[in-house]
Order: structure tokens, then sequence, then C-alpha cells
């Protein structure tokens, strides 16, 4: 118990910390914000080694898989932020409206106060590090806790951010009663990447408080293939995105939606390119990722047992990986199709018409992505018309989420708000509007008592 309560205040320490450090106005200034930006720059760049090393621990990512998709990616919003920054935060003049006229009117952007981001472990830098970058930029202090399921890229974390001057960044590890205890304080905002399943927990907390938050969530995102998709590519494609982490992705294609006539020829192609990775013992050994932990692996080893995949799925349990496995037609009410995989196991179910490939995306929660892979301009946009998904690609896999320069985030289900780049800045600030109203010009009709031709007036002013 004692040893309980020492944690908690030592999380109420940080977090006061960083109350302390906001309300001191340091990092309000340009400077400030940029200076901060450029040393988390440069300790990645110095740091790439010891992170490559931490993502290989976690996950056996091979280091061009870490650098891929997460170092690069961070250093990438870095480099934007740092880029475009100064125009972020530049109050915006508007235009006065007539009832506001003689006056000037300014939009100020400015920083919510002390923030909690809290990130997963699937890709535990990307996902902990790229919230962070646009909440500096912001002027925001911020409390990030990593999970509790990447220990070693949690520890490197905490390398690269004692760059930061304290108390702007104060990282807590730990568990979910490190979770709970957080989340009972008073922050000004709540970024939480996860499972909609311990969303529904952070937004419990928040609503006490009523306290703004995003949710980056996941959900089950289809790959459609049409009978005039370019099926070498789409089996290409789908493949890079099923193994990159060995499907442990939030925007993985979760499964397949297949044109009945090219079923065959479609699922020929997709065993050849996911075969790429296990045919070599020791390169698969030594460059595919493993699942993260005991319990994910007996997860998806039930998931096997349930429905024997047609093709792959050797289980490695002494390494924690698994053979990229399809699994054919499974039934649409076992648990592969009702939960999200998150693992190397991709179920493809055939259907005869497109009208049936949107009814079935439609009676289910509203995924974070969708792939469409046709060659027909129509048929992508009648796809994109009928489906509500956060993002997706045409003839790709993942990669729409890899700029700074476009939105990433979830819809219904799958997510509430989002970020990257100029998007995330925004996340975290308030945009204030400020009227400064002249001495002179005052309109008397708002003032009592009202008369009967300030009625007619007003009419015509507000129509």
């Amino acid at each position: 118990m004692e040893n309980n309560i020492e944690k908690n205040q030592a999380i109420q320490d940080k977090f006061e910390y960083c109350r302390l450090y906001f309300e001191s106005g340091n990092t309000r200034p340009y400077e400030a914000r940029r200076r901060q930006l450029l040393q988390l720059q440069q300790k990645i760049k110095d740091l790439t080694p010891e992170i490559e090393q931490a993502l290989k621990t976690d996950l056996n990512n091979a280091p061009f898989e870490a650098y891929m998709t997460e170092i690069g990616l961070v250093l990438d919003e870095i480099s934007y932020a740092l880029k475009h920054l100064k125009r972020w935060m530049k109050p915006r003049r508007r235009r006065p409206a007539l009832t506001q006229m003689p006056g000037s009117l300014r939009i100020i952007p400015e920083p919510y106060g002390v923030v909690l981001v809290m990130s997963p472990w699937n890709y535990p830098f990307l996902l902990a590090l790229g919230p962070l970058i646009g909440a500096i930029a912001a002027g925001n202090t911020i409390v990030l806790k990593p999970s509790a399921y990447s220990p070693a890229t949690s520890a490197v974390l905490e390398q690269v951010l004692s760059t930061i001057e304290p108390g702007w960044v104060e990282v807590v590890t730990g568990g979910r009663e490190e979770n709970q205890n957080l989340l009972k304080l008073n922050f000004d905002y709540i970024f939480f990447t996860g499972s909609p399943a311990v969303a529904h927990g952070v937004m419990k907390h928040a609503a006490d408080r009523l306290t703004p938050v995003t949710l980056e969530l996941g959900g089950k995102s289809p790959a459609i293939v049409t009978a005039d998709a370019d099926l070498e590519l789409a089996a290409r494609r789908i493949a890079f995105g099923k193994l990159v982490n060995a499907g442990q992705t939030c925007i993985a294609p979760d499964y397949v939606i297949c044109a009945e006539t090219i079923l065959e020829d479609f699922l020929r192609l997709l065993q050849k390119e996911l075969s790429q990775v296990s045919q070599d013992p020791e390169y698969f050994a030594e460059n595919y990722p493993k699942i993260i932990n005991e319990k994910h692996f007996r997860r998806l080893e039930a998931y096997l047992a349930e429905i024997p995949p047609s093709f792959g799925g050797k289980l490695h349990p002494e390494s924690r990986q698994i053979e990229p496995a399809i699994v054919t037609t499974p039934p649409l009410d076992s648990t592969l199709m009702q939960e999200e995989i998150f693992g190397p196991i991709l179920p493809v179910i055939a259907v005869a018409n497109l009208t049936s490939v949107i009814h079935y995306i439609q009676q289910r929660p509203k995924p974070l992505a969708v792939y469409i892979f046709s060659e027909s301009k129509q048929t992508q946009e009648e796809l994109l018309e009928a489906l509500s998904f956060g993002g997706g690609c045409i003839n790709d896999t993942l990669v729409h989420m890899s700029s700074p320069r476009v939105p990433f985030g979830g819809v219904g289900n799958s997510g509430m708000g989002q970020y990257h780049g100029k998007y995330t800045f925004d996340t975290f600030t308030h945009y204030k509007t400020v009227l400064k109203k002249s001495r002179f010009g005052d309109l008397a009709l708002r003032y009592h008592p009202y008369q009967e031709s300030d009625k007619k007036l007003i009419r015509k002013i507000l129509k």
C-alpha cells in the first residue's frame, strides 16, 4: 500500500511540475518551442542505433522496418513542424461582421496547458512522439505515458526526451494502475491511442472533468479487391500491409473482400507474396516481427485453432512469431471476423458484386482504413461515396498515414479527432477569438429601450 501511495505521489509531482512550468510562460515563445524541437531532432539522430535496438528487443523489428515505420516518420514530423511553426503560431486576422464594426477581429492560437499523451505498444516510438511533437509545437507541457508492453522503447524514450527542458515533458512508466492514477488528474487535454475497449474508460474519466479528448483507435479495416483490379499489385501491396509489424498495425488490412470471379487467382498470388518472409528460416527469425507478448500470441493461436488456415500460420512459440496465414471464407459470425485481429492472419471472403461489398461494410462499425483495389474510376468513386472510414488508399495500403501534410484519424468506433503536421498543432491548440472594438461609432439600437424602428433595422442588418 505504501509503495502505491509513493508511486501515485510521484505521478502527482510530475503533473504539478508540468503545471508550474506551463504557468511560468516558458513554453509560449516561438524560439523556445523551436529549440525543443531542434534538440529533440538531434537527439533522435544521435540515438538512432539505440532506438533501433529497443524496437528490435520489444518487437523484433529489423532496422530497416524500424526506421521506415517509426524513426523516419518522427523525424519527418519534426522537420515539417520546424518549417511551418512560425506561421502556425501567428494570430489570424478576420474581417469583422457588420455588427462588430468599427473594430478589428483576430483569432489567437493558445496552448491548452498540461496535456496527457497515452501511447500504445505496437509503434511505441512513433505513436508516443508523433502527438508529442505537435503538443510541444503548440506550447503545451506534456505528461507522456508509454505502454508497459514495450519497456525497452519506453527506456529509450526517456533518454530521447532528456534533451527537453525539465518540466516541459515528463514521462510516467508503468501499467494499468499508473494509467488510472493519471486519468484522475485534471489535465487540459487527453490524447489516447489504443483500443476502443480501453478508450471507453478514458472517455468516462475525461467526461467527469469535461476534458477534451482525441481518441486514435482501430477496428476491422477491409481491403476490397474488385474483378477489374490488377491482382498482382493487389496481392503484393495487401501482403505488405499485413506483413509490416506482423500485422500489429491499427490500419493493417484486417480482412479482404474479393470478387468471387477472381478469388482463386488472387489467393494464389497472395500466397506467393506472403511466403516471401518465411521461405528462408534464418531471414524469418532475424527480420520478421514477433507478437508483443504471450497473451496476444495465445489470442492469435486461438483464432487459428478455431478456423485452421488454408495457407501458412505455423507457430513459433519460443520466439512468439507466427508465419503469415490466410483463412479462406471464414464464417462471418466467427471470432476472427468479429474482433480486430492485430496479427499476421488474413481472412479472405468472396462476394458476388459491389452492392454486397458496400452492404457488408456498412452494417459494421466504421473502420479506421479502407483499401480499394480497382482499375475502374467509377468503382473507386462509388466505394468512396458509399463508405465512411478514417482514411485509406486506392491501389495501396498503409501509406496514406505517412505524410505530415494530411490529417490522420478515425471516425465513429475507430476514433475521434485528427493529427499529423498542422492537424496535431490544431489538436493541442485553442483558437481564441478576440474583437477589439472602437470607442466610436457605437450602435445605439442595441441598448434599451428598444424602438420599433430598431426592430426593422436589425432585421435588415441580420438576414
